[in-house]
């Protein structure tokens, strides 16, 4: 996390927005309600998110998120359930999208992962999660199924930084599991 603020934090919004993200984060989505734009720059209607944790930081008030259509269908895709009022308690993890496009441009938008996160997981959870899956593999083939599970993880959480932390310790974990795997045949042919 970083202890920096973001420019967009001066244009003040009652919305959760990618300035208010500084790294994948999960949180619960405590209901939705279909509600008028508080912005009041259109009258159009939103399915609007609020969140049971009350701070995104400390000191700093968890704001309710639009769920726009991409949001939307991934909520769809996570409860199994098209209907809005089938959306509470979901537990999800927000990232920013750096290609969101809006209009002709790529803008930083908030997405909602297609990944339920892992139970307990906060946004730097993630990459305890996966460092410890990755230190703790008991064979090759158990590292390979974690190096491709949680390279699907953090690229879903767009996490570049996680994944590099990530990777080193995969690398690290599988030359000690080759090393080990080599001392046997070494020391049958010695024997």
């Amino acid at each position: 996390m970083t202890d920096k603020t973001h420019y967009r934090k001066a244009f003040d919004s009652p919305y959760l927005a990618s300035a208010d993200i500084v790294e994948p984060t999960v949180l619960t989505i405590k209901c939705v309600r279909l509600e008028k734009d508080r912005t009041k720059k259109t009258k159009d209607l939103f399915n609007t998110a609020y969140f049971a944790e009350k701070e995104i930081r400390q000191g700093e008030p968890l704001k309710p998120m639009i769920l726009n259509a991409t949001n939307s269908k991934t909520m769809r895709q996570l409860t199994g359930s098209a209907f809005i009022d089938d959306w509470n308690d979901v537990r999800v993890t927000v990232y920013v999208d750096s290609q969101v496009k809006f209009g002709t441009a790529n803008v930083e938008g908030l997405r909602i992962s297609t990944e339920a996160p892992a139970e307990g997981m906060g946004g730097a959870g993630l990459r305890g999660h996966w460092l410890a899956k990755a230190k703790n593999a008991a064979s090759l083939g158990e590292m390979s199924k974690v190096s491709k599970d949680g390279a699907h993880a953090f690229n879903t959480a767009r996490d570049r930084e996680g994944y590099q932390q990530f990777a080193k310790a995969v690398q690290a974990r599988g030359a000690e599991l080759r090393k080990q795997a080599e001392q046997p045949a070494a020391e049958a042919a010695h024997g």
